[in-house]
């Protein structure tokens, strides 16, 4: 069985736009993907599908065997704590520490406190910042910012991790050490990689699978794949 899979996916919103058309995918465990295409094409309702923010018109969708499309809204915390979900723009909470934000993410499971330190600190240090455990978002970069929300979104050691457009703020430089952040829990975690991008400069370097979204349909899907070149 695949990690995550969707089959014969349509979804049109109450305003009567189609954002997707008849999606067949099948990601399998430890594959890092990217997902890309213009503005409006589908990518971010696709992404969304995944970790329920949005729900299929039609088809089904499957993320560690479960149809999330079918999961009642009081059950969609149960999926949400299997995935990590790394945004744009980053959702810290300002009057809390690099530490705390990171903490909180465990603290609704009940853990104790010596498990919840340990995990934490672990999670800080895979991003690269042992040494701001103790500041404040206010006093972090972008780029800091954003290795935040990636330890966030990994302390719970995730099957999944998802980024929508998570360097989207940031300088070509910052995203690329943003990049190799998110590469390392790839490689040495062994967790899967579904990220929703614009950035051509990273799709190429990277040399990913890649996923095109056109007008709501899966255009090409590329082992290795670029942004542009003559195989896409």
């Amino acid at each position: 069985m695949q990690l995550i899979e969707l089959k014969n996916v349509y979804k049109r919103y109450p305003n009567g736009v189609t954002a997707l058309c008849d999606v067949n995918l099948n990601i399998s465990k430890g594959e890092f993907v990217f997902v890309i295409g213009a503005s409006g094409s589908g990518k971010s309702t696709l992404i969304k599908l995944l970790y329920r923010q949005e729900r299929p018109t039609k088809g089904e969708v499957y993320v560690g065997g479960v149809n999330v499309a079918k999961l009642r809204n009081g059950k969609v915390y149960k999926l949400r704590r299997k995935l990590g979900i790394v945004f744009q723009d980053y959702k810290l909470l300002p009057k809390k520490t690099v530490f705390e934000n990171v903490a909180f993410a465990l603290e609704v499971y009940g853990l104790k406190k010596e498990e919840i330190r340990k995990k934490t600190l672990k999670a800080i240090e895979q991003v690269g910042l042992k040494d701001k455990t103790r500041s404040y978002p206010d006093e972090l970069s972008g780029g800091e910012q954003q290795r935040v929300s990636i330890a966030r979104a990994i302390v719970n050691n995730p099957k999944v991790l998802i980024c929508d457009e998570p360097t989207g703020n940031l300088d070509p430089k910052t995203s690329m050490e943003i990049m190799k952040v998110i590469e390392a829990i790839n490689e040495d975690l062994g967790t899967t990689i579904i990220m929703a991008t614009h950035d051509e400069k990273i799709v190429n370097k990277m040399k990913k699978r890649v996923v095109i979204i056109e007008n709501g349909m899966i255009a090409k899907d590329v082992m290795k794949g670029k942004y542009k070149n003559e195989g896409i």
